[in-house]
């Protein structure tokens, strides 16, 4: 795996995030007096940032936020979630023991997440998985974000890599579509939080468990990596 290099989405993919998100989305109804919503009804937003969750959440109250709203709120959601970033998260089965046997066999790690930078590096670092990574891009990092491909590619480039020897390893549509778009070869967790099977979307490979993830990228480097 040497010269290549993998980059990963966080939330939903790397790291089960969800309980976390839901709360400090919670907290934010809370300040508009609003009912408490499911965890399940926050994870088809998750991919999308913090403003289309707290977003969905006001409109799944039968309400509509101006832009300045959103912006206080999205405020709101920032203070308390940055203070609560990993009280529930916890890493996918197998994540652990597959970033390091990507690393020893030479692989660059890298994460693309559509989660504010600083947010993103503050869970990676609470989980301690934050040295497997040589770059890390979130959406506030490079102008562009998911589904962009200029957000892949970027993170691509702070990582030292090359859009033809990379591989993209997501959750959602907007990671496939992202990876699509720059031509990169996709492999599509099933576990993560798309509404819809990620299969519909068209990614190169799926995997169910983090364990079968060096099969998957042995298509794409035409290399025996064992399991």
């Amino acid at each position: 795996m040497q010269g290549w290099t993998i980059v990963f989405d966080l939330d939903g993919t790397l790291i089960d995030t969800a309980p976390d998100l839901a709360e400090a989305t919670n907290h934010v109804l809370a300040t508009l007096g609003l009912d408490r919503i499911n965890e399940l009804e926050i994870r088809p937003f998750v991919g999308h940032g913090a403003l289309a969750m707290i977003e969905g959440a006001v409109k799944a109250h039968g309400r509509k936020l101006s832009q300045r709203e959103l912006h206080d709120l999205f405020e709101v959601f920032i203070v308390y979630y940055s203070a609560h970033i990993a009280d529930y998260s916890v890493p996918y089965p197998h994540v652990i023991a597959t970033l390091e046997g990507l690393k020893a066999r030479g692989a660059t790690l890298a994460v693309c997440t559509n989660k504010m930078e600083a947010q993103a590096r503050a869970v990676l670092k609470t989980m301690k998985l934050d040295h497997y990574f040589s770059a890390l891009t979130g959406r506030d990092s490079l102008g562009a974000y998911k589904p962009d491909p200029r957000h892949l590619t970027g993170t691509i480039a702070l990582a030292g890599g090359r859009p033809e020897t990379s591989i993209m390893i997501g959750d959602s549509e907007t990671d496939i579509k992202t990876a699509k778009a720059a031509s990169i070869p996709v492999v599509a967790v099933s576990f993560g939080y798309s509404v819809d099977p990620v299969a519909s979307f068209g990614p190169d490979a799926i995997i169910d468990d983090y364990r079968h993830l060096p099969r998957a990228i042995e298509t794409f480097l035409g290399t025996s990596v064992s399991t």
